[in-house]
C-alpha cells in the first residue's frame, strides 16, 4: 500500500498526517512540550508513608510524585549492601529516605498544581521494541494475534534480549527479521548506556534523556519501506531528523 507522511510545525504546534493511498488514515497532534518519558536524575525530598508515595526534585516547578508501587526494589543509585537491607521492606520509607538520588522516569505530565508522577521502572521504546533495563518480565504486544508470528518472535527474542533486562516486542515488529530487531535492540542498550554514565556524571536534579517529540516518533514509528514519500515545512526540523535517523534503525 503506497504511504505517505505529512509532517508541519510551527512554534505552537506539531501536525503528523498519514496517507494510504492519497487518503487521510491517522492525524497527530502536540500542542505543548511534554515532558512524560524523560528520564532524570532526581533527588528524594520528602517521604510520606501514609500516603505510600514520595515527593522527588528533578529540576521541574513542582516535586514530582513517587508511589510506592512504582519503586524498583533495587534503586539503581543506592549501594547494594545497603539496598539489600532496605529490599526486605515493602513500604516507601523503607525502601527511600530524604536525600536518596534516584534514576526515575515522567509517566504523567504535570497538571495545574499537581507535579509529574515518575517511576524507578524505565521503559526505552524504539521502533520494533520497548527496552526495560530495569525489568523483569518480556512479552510480545496482543496486537500480533498469529499464533506462529508469536511463538516466532518469543523464539527470536529468547537469544537477543540483553540479560538482565526485559522487553515488549511492538506491533510493529510482525514480519521483520532477526536483524532488524537485533539492531533496534543495540539502539536501546547504547540509549541506556548513556543515560546511565550521564546519571553518574549529574547532580541532581537533572536532565539526563529528554523523549523524542512527535515529529520523531513519527519518524521512528511510520517511516519503513511501504512509506513513498516524507513531506515536512521546516528546514530545521528536516535537518534534525537527517542527522538522525541512524538511531531508528535500517
Amino acid at each position: 500500500m503506497k504511504t505517505d507522511i505529512l509532517i508541519s510545525t510551527d512554534d505552537w504546534e506539531n501536525r503528523v498526517a498519514i496517507l494510504e493511498e492519497g487518503a487521510l488514515a491517522e492525524i497527530y497532534f502536540e500542542r505543548e512540550e511534554k515532558v512524560i518519558g524523560s528520564i532524570y536524575k532526581g533527588r528524594v525530598e520528602n517521604v510520606l508513608p501514609g500516603m505510600g508515595a514520595c515527593f522527588v526534585n528533578i529540576g521541574l516547578g513542582r516535586n514530582a510524585f513517587l508511589y510506592v508501587d512504582d519503586i524498583r526494589r533495587d534503586p539503581i543509585n543506592i549501594g547494594e549492601e545497603e539496598m539489600t537491607e532496605r529490599r526486605r521492606g515493602h513500604t516507601v520509607g523503607e525502601l527511600l529516605k530524604v536525600g536518596d538520588e534516584i534514576l526515575v522516569q515522567v509517566v504523567k505530565e504535570p497538571r495545574g498544581l499537581k507535579g509529574a508522577r515518575v517511576s524507578t521502572n524505565i521503559s526505552l521504546p524504539g521502533r520494533y521494541l520497548v527496552l526495560m533495563p530495569t525489568g523483569r518480565y518480556s512479552g510480545v504486544s496482543s496486537r500480533i494475534e498469529d499464533e506462529k508470528e508469536r511463538d516466532r518472535l518469543k523464539h527470536i527474542m529468547r537469544r537477543l534480549r540483553p540479560e538482565g533486562m526485559a522487553t515488549i516486542v511492538r506491533t510493529a515488529a510482525a514480519g521483520v527479521s532477526e536483524a532488524e530487531l537485533l539492531a533496534d535492540i543495540g539502539v536501546q542498550v547504547r540509549l541506556w548506556h548513556t543515560i546511565l554514565e550521564s546519571y553518574r556524571r549529574a547532580s541532581a536534579p537533572a536532565l539526563l534523556h529528554k523523549d523524542l517529540n512527535l515529529v520523531f516518533k513519527a519518524v521512528r514509528d511510520f517511516l519503513t519501506s511501504d512509506v513513498e514519500s516524507v513531506t515536512i515545512d521546516s528546514k530545521e526540523q528536516y535537518e534534525e531528523i537527517r542527522s538522525t535517523m541512524s538511531l531508528f534503525g535500517p
